[in-house]
C-alpha cells in the first residue's frame, strides 16, 4: 500500500501566525521561530517577536489581507501553515450590545478568519499539502454571560474548520481548532483576584494555562506527527470544558 502522506520540505516551513505581537500568539510565533521554520506574523501596530516578518495587516480589509499574502509570499514562499489567531472582544450583556459590538467581533474573529483561510487554501492546493489552524476558546463551547458576540464568533471557528477539512483533506490539507481556556496573559492580567480565583477554582487542573502551553497544542498540529488529524478540536483548558 502506498503511503500517500505529503511531508513537508526539512529546511523549515513558511508560517503565518495572526495577531503573534503579544500574549498566545507571540508564544505561537516563537515556538516556530525556535523550530527553525520561517515565521510572518501580522500585527496592527508592530511588534512582532524577534526572527519573524513583521507584517501590518488588518483581517477585517479583504485588500490588506491579500497584500500581506503577497508580501508573505514574496519573503517565504507559499504559506503552509495558516494560525489563524487575531482576535477582538467587546463584553457586554446581550441587552446593552450595539449593533457595532457584534458586527466588529464577528468580522474581525469569524470572518476575518475565513479571508485568512480563504487566501491560504490557494497556495495550499498548489503545494498539495497544508495546515489551518484556528485559534477558538473555551468560551465557543460552553458560552459565558456579557460574551454572546465573542462566543458565537468562536464557535463559529469549529463549523468553519470541519467544511475545510471536508473540502480541502483530499489535497493532503488539514483544518482543525485548539480551544484555549483561561490563560496568563495581558488580557487576563487586569482581572481583579476575587475574579481570578472564582475562575481558577472552576478548572480541575487549579491554575491558568501558560502561553507556551497553548503553543505546543499548534505545533503539534502543524507537525508530521498529526498528519492524520483533521476537523478536530483541540482542548488546552485544564478540563474546564469537558463534555461540552
Amino acid at each position: 500500500m502506498s503511503d500517500e502522506r505529503q511531508q513537508a520540505p526539512q529546511e523549515g516551513r513558511s508560517v503565518l501566525v495572526t495577531g503573534g505581537n503579544r500574549g498566545i500568539g507571540r508564544a505561537i510565533a516563537e515556538a516556530f521561530v525556535a523550530q527553525g521554520d520561517r515565521v510572518a506574523v501580522t500585527t496592527r501596530s508592530g511588534g512582532a517577536p524577534d526572527g519573524t516578518l513583521d507584517v501590518r495587516c488588518d483581517v477585517t480589509d479583504p485588500a490588506a489581507v491579500d497584500a500581506a499574502f503577497a508580501q508573505i509570499e514574496a519573503a517565504h514562499g507559499p504559506v503552509e501553515i495558516l494560525v489563524a489567531n487575531a482576535g477582538i472582544t467587546a463584553d457586554t450583556l446581550v441587552l446593552r450590545m450595539s449593533e457595532e459590538d457584534w458586527s466588529s467581533v464577528i468580522d474581525t474573529n469569524l470572518t476575518g478568519s475565513f479571508r485568512l483561510a480563504k487566501r491560504a487554501s490557494k497556495g495550499m492546493l498548489r503545494l498539495r499539502r497544508g495546515r489551518i489552524i484556528f485559534i477558538s476558546s473555551v468560551v465557543g463551547m460552553l458560552g459565558s454571560a456579557g460574551q454572546v458576540n465573542y462566543a458565537a464568533s468562536k464557535a463559529g471557528l469549529v463549523g468553519m474548520a470541519r467544511s475545510l477539512a471536508r473540502e480541502l483533506g483530499s489535497r493532503s490539507i488539514t483544518a482543525n481548532v485548539v480551544a484555549p481556556g483561561f490563560v496568563e496573559t495581558d488580557m487576563t492580567a487586569v482581572l481583579s483576584d476575587s475574579q481570578r480565583d472564582t475562575i481558577r477554582a472552576q478548572v480541575p487542573l487549579g491554575r491558568y494555562a501558560a502561553a507556551d502551553e497553548v503553543a505546543s497544542a499548534v505545533t503539534w498540529l502543524a507537525s508530521d506527527g498529526a498528519a492524520y488529524v483533521t476537523g478536530a478540536v483541540i482542548p488546552v483548558d485544564g478540563g474546564l470544558g469537558m463534555g461540552h
